[in-house]
């Protein structure tokens, strides 16, 4: 007999020291060649030096910068004929997240500073109040996506 009442959900994980599933997935996005201990140590840098700058919650911080970051609809590309399309479509919760996590690491990336942790933190206290290149990915996308409305109907 199958066992087909198990779901195929991932189990969540959470970072060691907030419990924050948020937190760990910034740290596994940050990763490379397996040092996790090394992710982790700056993400807790960044979040500490928000702490510092800011006067308030890192960890309130962290998720209105993703919260504002999220995409609501991105594009996807579909050949249609000899044609290429730009076809808009809806974004899960899920998604969404990700791609903000990516969007807020790959703009602190672009930042000036050699320090990883304060690039991170900067780029995160400036989503969280609404500008940075983080939020104008954001801006970019939707509007590629409103430009391509009428190519919806092919979704």
């Amino acid at each position: 007999m199958s066992c087909s009442y198990r779901s195929n959900k991932k189990k969540k994980t959470h970072d060691p020291i907030f419990h924050n599933e948020s937190v760990n997935m910034l740290a596994n996005r940050i990763l490379k060649h397996g040092k996790k201990s090394l992710a982790y140590k700056i993400v807790y840098l960044a979040l500490k030096k928000i702490k510092q700058n800011t006067k308030k919650n890192a960890l309130y911080v962290l998720h209105r910068a993703i919260k504002k970051v999220t995409p609501n609809i991105i594009t996807k590309t579909r050949y249609m004929g000899r044609k290429t399309h730009r076809i808009p479509t809806e974004v899960g919760s899920l998604q969404g997240k990700a791609l903000a996590i990516r969007w807020l690491l790959k703009a602190s990336k672009q930042r000036p500073d050699r320090n990883m942790a304060l690039q991170l933190s900067f780029e995160l206290v400036d989503a969280a109040k609404g500008y940075g290149k983080s939020i104008r990915k954001k801006e970019e996308t939707h509007r590629i996506a409103e430009t391509n409305k009428a190519f919806a109907i092919y979704h």
